[in-house]
């Protein structure tokens, strides 16, 4: 007979986690202004809030923080990282940060300014945020089937090319510093971007002399799902077909508390010598020396093996089916999710699930609540608290999608959890014609609103 698929790792320390009863959860999140982000880590029995910094490391990456050198100009530490980037990506100059956002902090010092416009496959809400804070605006490219759930198609995080050339016709040069490939699509479901897809919106790019870069925090997923749908691709490895990805490119950012399987860390990777040294002053200024740049000598040795372990299809595969796992139990409920799966998460369409709620009343994040209150599992709106208000009318923006994030952390949860998960979720969806009311705001900072906006029963 033909052997079930088994895991290429096994366990070797375990974390105890405790059930709560729904009593303390409808509680905890009374106490917590209905703001998932605000319940302590004890209060959550399955954690999907996010897959960043929350993924298991493996004992290669734990005996490299060992070894991890912390001298504060010229670590071998980072000698090491450089080398691994390098080989990876084919970018020259790399500059370590604290995080993803940092990076983007970094280098949006240098490029972004007032008024100007940057393109791309629905960029993500730091993203976003970086760019909006500087007077910019971020224009989103993403092909129109991304935005059907039930749509097939292999590449819902592609560009379209008749949209970005019209932002490319319609705007001055000067004012698109660049076009960013957001790979996988966090936004639009985790969905990934295909090599045909990067080709020629690099090639689009070039005609208009702009620039392209990559948020690249899941360009190893992404990659993936380049060798098991793109026509050709079958029989390459997975740092081949990354290579040839960041072919396309002028840089990236990366947050590396995703596919670079550890707990913190980012870094800028670039070609150009004249942002390189630009970016460097910013680093030295935000983060710390051009050689740590807010990280630890041993985080960055980690980093090192984590991104060689999360560029093997082994690792991948068995990432991603767990994902596919859950979509597809889901699926087998009746619940509607973004389809195809995508890489690092499970997206609920809570429009459909929560028909009842109004769209102001934020349905995605009632459904959050409803899901925590229901078994303790936290989750995460992709909505319309996300998408912030506009930054000129202060007007609620609403997306084509108002989605619930199930973001699972590498490594980390058996399949048994993907079972109480779905379980749980079904329960809810069997009481979904009870659900009618939804929440209000009672206080919101001006940007990034969803981390701290406090809510109440609407």
């Amino acid at each position: 007979m033909n052997l079930p698929y088994a895991e290429p790792f096994r366990i070797k320390m375990v974390e105890e986690i405790r059930q709560s009863t729904r009593e303390e959860r409808e509680q905890w999140l009374k106490e917590a202004n209905y703001n998932l982000f605000n319940l302590k880590s004890s209060q959550v029995f399955i954690d999907l809030l996010t897959d960043s910094g929350t993924g298991a490391m493996s004992d290669r990456q734990w005996g490299a923080l060992m070894t991890g050198d912390e001298s504060y100009a010229g670590s071998r530490s980072f000698e090491e990282l450089h080398n691994t980037v390098k080989s990876i990506t084919g970018f020259q100059y790399l500059l370590p940060t604290h995080q993803g956002r940092a990076a983007e902090n970094v280098l949006f010092s240098v490029l972004v300014k007032d008024g100007d416009v940057i393109p791309g496959n629905s960029h993500f809400d730091t993203t976003k945020g970086h760019i909006e804070f500087r007077k910019a605006h971020a224009i989103d490219c993403t092909i129109d089937e991304a935005f059907d759930i039930n749509d097939l198609h292999p590449f819902k995080g592609n560009i379209n090319l008749e949209k970005l050339e019209e932002v490319y016709k319609s705007h001055p040069k000067e004012k698109i510093p660049f076009c960013l490939i957001t790979i996988t699509c966090n936004s639009s479901g985790g969905q990934p971007v295909s090599l045909e897809n990067m080709k020629a919106v690099k090639e689009l790019s070039n005609q208009y002399g702009i620039p392209v870069f990559f948020d690249s925090a899941r360009f190893a997923e992404n990659a993936y799902f380049i060798k098991k749908r793109e026509k050709g691709q079958e029989n390459r490895s997975i740092k081949e077909i990354c290579k040839e990805i960041f072919s396309y490119g002028d840089g990236m950012t990366m947050s590396s508390k995703k596919d670079g399987l550890v707990n913190i860390g980012g870094f800028i990777a670039l070609n150009s010598e004249e942002i390189f040294r630009k970016a460097s002053s910013f680093t030295i200024i935000y983060e710390g020396f051009i050689t740590y740049g807010g990280m630890a000598g041993r985080d960055m040795a980690a980093l090192a093996v984590g991104l060689n372990e999360a560029t093997e299809f082994a690792y991948l595969e068995s990432r991603i089916s767990q994902v596919e796992y859950l979509g597809n139990k889901l699926i087998e409920y009746g619940i509607p999710v973004q389809k195809p799966i995508g890489g690092h998460a499970v997206f609920i369409d809570s429009l459909n699930f929560l028909p009842k709620v109004a769209r102001e009343e934020y349905p995605a994040q009632t459904l959050g609540l409803e899901i925590y209150k229901e078994a303790g599992i936290r989750t995460v709106e992709i909505g319309t608290l996300l998408a912030d208000r506009d930054p000129e009318t202060r007007q609620n923006r609403y997306p084509k999608l108002e989605l619930v994030r199930l973001a699972i952390p590498r490594r980390t949860y058996t399949n048994n959890h993907m079972e109480y998960i779905a379980a749980a979720i079904k329960n809810v969806y069997e009481r979904r014609e009870e659900i009618a009311k939804g929440y209000k705001i009672t206080w919101e900072p001006d940007l990034l609103r969803h981390f701290t906006v406090q809510l109440e029963e609407a």
